[in-house]
């Protein structure tokens, strides 16, 4: 009998062999979490384009260039055009260069400043990835421990049912003998019904919980899994949720700079090499020469009308950001002081029902046997085995939402779920 009863209980067990690190894995590998991941390489390759923009840039150039009338293949001083005489003459029609060029940022204030603006949108990006996965994770433990509130629910249903299909059996006796009206049965006969259209409805709830989950882990659930809470969550000062917009706070300071540093005067070095060939206009005779220069250009911009609203664009976002900073710091510090006093009472509540479902139980017991002896009517008995079952549901559901409750604040705060529960 001992070993029949020990499968009975493993048996739920070994159909929920899924554990909640496993759905944590899951989630990690999922396409929700994947698509965070993409926006942070997105930060990260934004930021490399920013810093090679500091780099010189080389390119080598063939080129064939075709005149009206004779050009020179470079510049000629009088001095050395003069001592060609009527020799091979470096100008030509027809003309084919080769050769390299290059130009290389020695000061632009911006580009520095961009940089750093990028680097702080990269750890914008790697912040929200975190907070994003938190925000899923609470999703699938919130999602668990209304599917355990509906699991243990439905056990209760189940121990009323059984409960009523024995009363049932009594009474179909006590009609049959006609020793109770048909009424009677009518009554008990509802009461089971109600309870399968209830039980109906739970099936369709936990159907919900078990899509929320799947749509998160690619995992289908056949039952909810056991959770503990293994630390409790920490408060903290600051709302940890709201780093990301934080930084990108920080990022669109940055911009504002940015963007000013651009009427700033810039230095930029830059030169180029060419080998050129062409037959000679007078003589036919080819010829080749060599070209090159290297020099230093300061740029000082004196109207740019562009960059003025660009510098207002980026005020404009800058203040939108920190309004809507404040706005949230606002909610999530109320949010989180509300549930931080709600969750002494859900454990006061937890208690309460636990001590209520005892004391509900004792009192259907008595009401069967009051029943039976026919010293209680049918409405008044189905009120009692109702109350046992309410009660439970209750107890459940306050469950239910102190998880929810400790997944909240773990969100806001950015704590580790993973440390929390298990």
């Amino acid at each position: 009998m001992l070993r029949k009863s020990l499968l009975a209980f493993s048996f739920p067990l070994l159909l929920s062999a899924t554990s909640l690190p496993d759905l944590f894995s899951a989630l990690k590998n999922h396409s929700q979490t994947k698509s965070d991941e993409m926006v942070v390489k997105q930060a990260e390759v934004a930021k490399e384009m920013l810093n090679a923009k500091l780099y010189p840039t080389v390119n080598l150039f063939v080129k064939y260039d075709y005149y009206t009338t004779a050009t020179a293949m470079r510049a000629v001083p009088p001095k050395e055009l003069s001592s060609i005489g009527t020799g091979a003459q470096p100008f030509s029609q027809n003309i084919t260069r080769e050769g390299v060029n290059f130009t290389m940022p020695l000061f632009v204030k911006s580009i520095y400043t961009m940089s750093d603006k990028a680097e702080k949108m990269q750890k914008s990006a790697k912040a929200k990835k975190r907070i994003n996965l938190l925000k899923n994770e609470a999703v699938i433990v919130g999602a668990n421990a209304n599917y355990l509130y509906l699991a243990e629910l439905d056990k209760s249903l189940d121990v009323k049912k059984k409960s009523l299909l024995e009363t049932q059996k009594t009474i179909q006796i006590k009609v049959d003998n006609g020793r109770a009206p048909a009424l009677a049965l009518y009554k008990i006969e509802d009461g089971i019904n109600q309870i399968d259209i209830t039980k109906n409805s739970i099936a369709l709830q936990k159907e919900q919980l078990i899509n929320s989950i799947r749509s998160l882990t690619g995992i289908t659930l056949d039952a909810p899994i056991p959770m503990q809470e293994v630390n409790a969550v920490q408060i903290s000062e600051n709302i940890e949720s709201l780093t990301p917009l934080k930084l990108k706070i920080e990022a669109n300071r940055l911009d504002v700079d940015a963007q000013k540093e651009k009427l700033y005067p810039s230095v930029v070095a830059y030169g180029s090499y060419s080998f050129s060939q062409a037959k000679a206009y007078n003589n036919d005779k080819n010829v080749n020469e060599d070209y090159g220069n290297v020099g230093v250009i300061l740029n000082i911009p004196l109207l740019a009308m562009g960059d003025y609203q660009e510098i207002k664009k980026s005020k404009v976002q800058m203040q939108q950001d920190e309004v809507e900073y404040e706005k949230l710091e606002e909610e999530l510090s109320s949010k989180a002081k509300m549930l931080q006093n709600s969750l002494p009472l859900l454990e006061n509540s937890i208690k309460l029902s636990q001590k209520s479902i005892t004391n509900k139980e004792k009192l259907l017991k008595i009401a069967k046997v009051n029943y039976a002896s026919g010293r209680l009517s049918t409405e008044e008995y189905l009120r009692y085995e109702d109350n046992v079952v309410a009660a439970s549901a209750k107890l459940y559901k306050t469950q239910a939402q102190k998880w929810q409750t400790l997944m909240e604040l773990a969100v806001i705060y950015a704590n580790n779920i993973e440390e929390m529960v298990k």
